[in-house]
């Protein structure tokens, strides 16, 4: 036998060795894709996804046209887009660590500032762009106050914003009388009212909102800073983060979108009240968390607030739609919010 034909033993065994080390490294590598497919971001919006379609399938079994209709849908994204505006707000201010109880109030308080009577004549003689403008200062200006609070008052969030809830409340009542002020201005009506493309306007509104929100916090640095200030705020600060300002701008974004809120539920109950946006923060927070976005901070997601949305408005419509008890949808929304919560706190001790 030639020494070619007798080679190595070992040589003999290599190829198929390393065949084996290849297959092994495939499957592994197969594997891990699998495994990443269904954690982090993508896995936590696939299941939001699934919870969502069995939502609609429970709701055409039980209402059947009526909930599958088109009227229906378009009820749906309405209901869902002032609720959806606002959390986007959230979002960021949950992301840093924070939270804003205030919003449903300032959301109130901007719709009875942009509909008393003085605004309406000013709108009738300038156009629809006042009583935004003037929906949109009050928010904006409530959430500094908010913001300056909390970072250079060193006051924590949740009393720095319980407190802004009650006083914009009461300003509220006092600006309206506790009386409803009907929005009579033909031109803001002809702008916010209405549909285009067969799709209501505050529906196009939400999804404007939605679409900045996603690419400022994953395609900005203001959205990077955000990440980092929930993360860790000394590590933030230590990078070169201006902390304490940064917060200010987060409050002043979150009530931002309050005042956005209040333009579109004045376009769609033509209607400014102090009691526009009563226990709506409550809401807010759970589509928020709901989501996938982390009460501790350092982790947010706009899509997954998105369908937490979603979620709640399309849970509310089939209550509704079977005449079902109030009372039952809101232990389903707390339970949610709590199974919701637990599933955080498991997936932040498998990363750890």
């Amino acid at each position: 036998m030639s020494e070619q034909e007798v080679g190595d033993p070992r040589a003999a065994v290599a190829p198929s060795d390393e065949s084996a080390r290849v297959e092994k490294a495939g499957a592994s590598a197969g594997s891990s894709r699998g495994r990443h497919l269904f954690s982090g971001s993508a896995g936590r919006n696939l299941g939001l996804v699934v919870a969502l379609l069995l939502l609609c399938v429970v709701g055409f079994a039980t209402a059947g046209e009526r909930f599958a209709s088109v009227s229906n849908l378009m009820t749906i994204l309405s209901l869902g887009s002032v609720l959806g505006v606002v959390s986007i707000g959230m979002t960021f201010v949950i992301t840093t660590g924070g939270i804003d109880l205030s919003v449903g109030s300032v959301l109130g308080l901007a719709s009875v500032w942009a509909s008393t009577l003085a605004t309406q004549q000013m709108a009738d003689q300038y156009g629809w762009i006042v009583m935004v403008v003037c929906a949109l200062a009050v928010g904006l200006a409530a959430g500094v106050i908010n913001g300056v609070i909390i970072a250079y008052g060193n006051v924590v969030a949740f009393i720095a914003t319980l407190a802004m809830l009650v006083a914009a409340r009461g300003l509220a009542e006092l600006i309206a009388q506790r009386r409803t002020q009907i929005v009579d201005v033909a031109s803001f009506n002809d702008t916010f009212k209405g549909n285009l493309v067969g799709v209501p306007k505050i529906v196009w509104i939400f999804a404007l909102v939605a679409v900045a929100g996603w690419f400022l916090l994953n395609r900005t640095t203001f959205g990077r800073r955000t990440v980092a200030v929930g993360g860790n705020r000394e590590a933030a600060r230590l990078a070169g983060i201006n902390v304490k300002r940064h917060l200010v701008y987060v409050y002043a974004l979150s009530g931002l979108t309050a005042g956005i809120a209040a333009v579109m539920i004045l376009a769609r109950t033509s209607a400014g009240s102090s009691t526009n946006g009563t226990l709506l923060e409550l809401d807010v927070i759970a589509a928020v968390v709901v989501g996938g976005t982390l009460l501790a901070g350092g982790r947010g997601t706009i899509v997954g607030t998105v369908l937490g949305v979603l979620i709640f408005t399309t849970l509310t419509n089939v209550f509704i739609l079977n005449n079902l008890d109030s009372s039952v949808q809101q232990i389903a929304k707390g339970a949610i919010i709590v199974v919701a919560v637990l599933l955080q706190q498991r997936l932040a001790r498998r990363s750890t």
